[in-house]
């Protein structure tokens, strides 16, 4: 799974622009999708489209300088700033593995008993998690793990989950 705040349309957040590293226009990314950061991906930053040519850091901490950007004070302009990719250029990911906006408005369910829908996804400190809007009550957090979720069908626009497992 693969939270981030995804615009929609086709198109899924990087990361943000953190603040700038060195001279030469690399900048942090924060909330960074490392996969969609590669050498050479496109990715669009305020309304300009422009590949990435330089990757450093950690997954956790990735450093990178985009074609057009060359000087710190560049790098600090756009700062806050999202980096965004299309969905269909994006890695193919894992079996088991979906993006965040696959999930969004999925119907929950606990077997044959509707349970809501999935608003967004969450990275916990342990886990990520759906955030579902429920039929009756509060909001619920179902944590993507395998005792939680029975399966997912993206094409259907349904997860089954056990909510014996999730304590409610």
């Amino acid at each position: 799974m693969n939270p981030g705040d995804d615009a929609g349309d086709g198109v899924l957040s990087a990361g943000r622009v953190g603040r700038a590293h060195g001279l030469d226009g690399s900048f942090y990314v924060t909330g960074a999708r490392p996969r969609l950061l590669a050498p050479g991906a496109e990715v669009t930053i305020a309304g300009r489209t422009a590949s990435i040519v330089r990757r450093a850091g950690t997954d956790r901490q990735p450093i990178v300088r985009v074609h057009g950007v060359n000087d710190r004070a560049s790098a600090q302009a756009l700062r806050g700033q999202t980096l965004s990719v299309p969905a269909a250029d994006a890695p193919p990911l894992a079996e088991g593995e979906w993006w965040a906006h696959e999930l969004q408005d999925c119907v929950v369910l606990d077997g044959g008993r509707r349970i809501g829908t999935v608003t967004r996804m969450i990275e916990l400190p342990s886990c990520e998690a759906l955030e579902v809007a429920r039929e009756t009550g509060g909001p619920l957090l179902v944590p993507m793990v395998k005792d939680a979720i029975r399966g997912v069908d993206v094409a259907a626009k349904r997860i089954d989950v056990d909510m014996a497992f999730i304590g409610d």
